[in-house]
């Protein structure tokens, strides 16, 4: 029976790219987890069973990030899934990982589009972090995902980058509100990185791939291995101090 001073992390969109690669860094580390998915219960089974494989205990819950309405049996879902699993009500680290992609200029961008991307990228995390709150413990962390796009400015990701910008101004508020709980909150930023992430475009493309790795630092682009360890890193305690900042990812692009 796992120990009840195990740590648990909740990641949403855990069942692919970063989010899965986040969970598994997570669970190398001795952390236990429960991801999140929308649509692919088959894909987030095998995270599950991946991190069951390394010894550790993991679950898997749906939830659509955009559908702030569903939130409170979520949470009731949740605090049950952790008193089965491992006799808690609360867990220990939240990264609100889940996200869609949008490629479209501010003129064409249609109010249906906004209101998608509002709903996922800031409405969703503002209002399930909030739901959450009493569920994660005094001490614990919260990570947002936000994107290299909200200093790097690159044709049709103004709607996009917009909401990410939203969510880094929103993580210094909660580590001011919830330092009194000791929660500290960061948000990471990757740059463009290597997954299936908007139809695949920055690993399919070559020529894309090049014009990325030509404007890094490090020469590359970035690969799904260089964010979920850093994540993981950043909730441990040896980062116990790091608190309301902006942490980006990427290599050293646009520098």
């Amino acid at each position: 029976m796992t120990s009840q001073t195990s740590q648990i992390a909740l990641i949403t969109g855990g069942s692919r790219g970063l989010g899965r690669n986040t969970a598994e860094s997570l669970a190398r580390r001795g952390v236990d987890v429960v991801i999140t998915y929308n649509a692919r219960a088959d894909e987030a089974q095998k995270v599950v069973a991946a991190i069951e494989a390394m010894g550790g205990k993991a679950t898997a819950l749906q939830l659509d990030t955009g559908s702030v309405e569903t939130f409170a049996q979520f949470a009731g879902e949740l605090r049950q899934r952790l008193q089965e699993i491992w006799g808690r009500d609360q867990f220990d680290f939240l990264v609100n990982n889940a996200g869609t992609s949008h490629h479209n200029s501010i003129e064409k961008t249609t109010e249906a589009e906004l209101d998608a991307l509002y709903n996922v990228h800031f409405k969703g995390v503002f209002f399930l972090t909030q739901t959450l709150l009493p569920l994660i413990r005094d001490g614990g962390r919260i990570v947002n995902i936000s994107s290299g796009l909200t200093r790097i400015i690159v044709p049709e990701s103004g709607p996009y980058g917009a909401m990410k910008g939203a969510v880094e101004v929103l993580t210094k508020y909660l580590a001011k509100e919830l330092a009194p709980r000791r929660i500290a909150v960061n948000v990471v930023a990757p740059g463009a990185i290597a997954t299936d992430f908007s139809g695949g475009v920055v690993r399919d493309n070559p020529d894309l791939n090049k014009r990325i790795a030509d404007m890094t630092a490090l020469g590359r682009t970035g690969q799904p291995d260089d964010i979920g360890p850093m994540i993981a890193s950043l909730l441990s305690e040896d980062n116990r101090w790091v608190n309301a900042q902006r942490i980006e990812v990427s290599g050293g692009m646009a520098i």
